[in-house]
């Protein structure tokens, strides 16, 4: 059974989560850089947006999505 990870969307203010700020958006589960890593690799969440450029931002329910479906309970 997986863990339900649709409240993390709930407590947060945005329809989008900047890169940089997704380990806080996350608890702390991810982080920036692993992020970056696996867009280049075509493994992180759809629907990234790049802003003024060079920042990244995800839709906070793509990215709860692919959070939910990279993880497991233990």
């Amino acid at each position: 059974m997986k863990p339900d990870l649709s409240r993390l969307k709930n407590k947060w203010s945005s329809p989008f989560v900047a890169r940089e700020k997704v380990g806080e958006f996350s608890g702390g589960i991810l982080h920036p850089r692993t992020m970056a890593n696996l867009d280049a690799l075509g493994q992180g969440p759809k629907g990234r947006i790049r802003v003024a450029g060079k920042k990244i931002a995800y839709p906070v329910d793509e990215l709860v999505e692919w959070m939910q479906s990279r993880c497991e309970a233990v």
